[in-house]
């Protein structure tokens, strides 16, 4: 588990309004039910993480959001708008909700800088310019602003996935999606990841965190949504859930993963 140094701030700001609801969300692959009912309201400016045992239906979970995965039943509703079915109204909405993945997506055959002004150009319309002086502040903010001209394969693993929450940046969305953005790295290199992921939840950021980093939900939570069969099983501030979990399958889950 990663050790962070995560002061209270983090999650001592008021939230805001309801930016993401889910409301009797349900979604199957072929006869197995991934999410079942799933209702789920996230506020602007939290900090909700997201975990349960491999199979649960986190990673999932947060696809819906920006309907990379598509749902059979129930509402997704990104600041009161319901989330399109296709075309450019959904391309519009997929700009104000970043992801980052557990596989970086890089371009491999761009540079880290035209990686970050990609989006903003071709999407938004931004000036080429812009996108760039944009670009080099945004990797600069996480810490590789020195590798901007060179190919994904030459940085480390925790470089692209700093590279790649930068490129989501860039396009200045309204709530962020990681899906276990830690879990490709090798084990010195999430501590860069995390801590860059901190300082965006101190800087107020809404961010849905699948992860299985429960040093990151014990700081930087300000909610722990516990899902286990394609249900949320519980929810609870990081404190609560992990010192006094209600569930009998959250203290199971628990008991084998927090054993140091």
């Amino acid at each position: 588990m990663a050790d962070l140094d995560v002061t209270p701030d983090v999650t001592a700001r008021p939230l805001g309004d309801p930016l993401v609801v889910l409301s009797h969300v349900n979604k199957h692959f072929g006869d197995l039910h991934v999410l079942k009912d799933i209702d789920l309201t996230v506020h602007r400016g939290e900090v909700v993480v997201v975990i349960g045992p491999s199979g649960s239906g986190k990673s999932t979970l947060c696809r819906t959001i920006n309907r990379l995965e598509t749902i059979d039943s129930g509402t997704i509703r990104i600041d009161g708008t319901e989330l399109p079915e296709e075309g450019k109204a959904l391309a519009r909405l997929r700009a104000d909700v970043g992801m980052v993945f557990q596989s970086f997506n890089l371009f491999a055959h761009k540079s880290v800088l035209e990686n970050v002004t990609l989006g903003p150009t071709k999407v938004k319309g931004m000036s080429r310019a812009d996108a760039r002086t944009k670009a080099t502040s945004l990797l600069e903010r996480v810490g590789v602003g020195n590798q901007a001209d060179k190919l994904p394969a030459q940085l480390s693993g925790g470089q692209q996935q700093r590279v790649a929450i930068a490129r989501a940046l860039a396009m200045d969305p309204q709530v962020m999606l990681f899906d276990e953005p830690t879990s490709a790295l090798d084990p010195e290199m999430i501590n860069e990841v995390l801590d860059v992921m901190v300082s965006l939840a101190r800087e107020g950021m809404t961010m849905i965190v699948v992860t299985h980093e429960m040093g990151f939900a014990r700081r930087a939570a300000h909610r722990v949504v516990f899902m286990d069969g394609g249900q949320i099983v519980e929810e609870a501030d990081p404190e609560t859930f992990f010192t006094a979990p209600r569930s009998d399958r959250a203290r199971d889950f628990l008991s084998k993963i927090l054993t140091h």
